[in-house]
């Protein structure tokens, strides 16, 4: 027998829906503006940043996936049409033949740069300029709570 469902109570309900609408919102709001701005989908430019701060701008493409929390077919995928562009190079990996590298070209690097300003501003805008510095503070101690929870799981 399953336990009863531990349905959310009118606060509860409320700061879900709240905190649901805001994060989607503002996802939607930064793919929006990237791909307005710099010409790229979020994913793209995560997947550029995990590169930019990496050791030798270089990752394998399996930590790639798990950095950029995305599926290894999808990361495939993006990193294919990355390559198209220029702005990564993949290359197998010498000592185990099924894995690959994508490496963070100098165009790579030249458009996370371009498109780095414009994502921080639009970050800054719609996150930070409306909170007080205490709200910061508790949304980084919300976030990283949520974020051991969900990796305990």
């Amino acid at each position: 027998m399953s336990p009863p469902t531990r349905w959310l109570d009118a606060d509860e309900q409320r700061a879900w829906r709240a905190f649901y609408t805001a994060a989607t919102q503002l996802i939607d709001r930064l793919d929006r503006e990237l791909q307005h701005d710099a010409g790229m989908p979020h994913a793209y430019y995560e997947i550029l940043v995990v590169l930019s701060e990496s050791p030798g701008r270089t990752r394998r493409m399996s930590d790639l996936a798990d950095l950029t929390r995305s599926s290894r077919s999808r990361l495939s995928h993006a990193v294919t049409k990355l390559e198209a562009r220029g702005w990564v190079r993949r290359r197998d990996c010498d000592d185990d033949k099924r894995g690959q590298f994508a490496d963070l070209t100098e165009a790579g690097f030249a458009a996370i740069e371009a498109a780095a300003p414009g994502h921080v501003e639009t970050v800054r805008a719609h996150l930070f300029d409306p909170l007080t510095p205490e709200q910061v503070e508790q949304l980084r101690a919300i976030s990283e709570a949520i974020t051991r929870t969900l990796h305990r799981d």
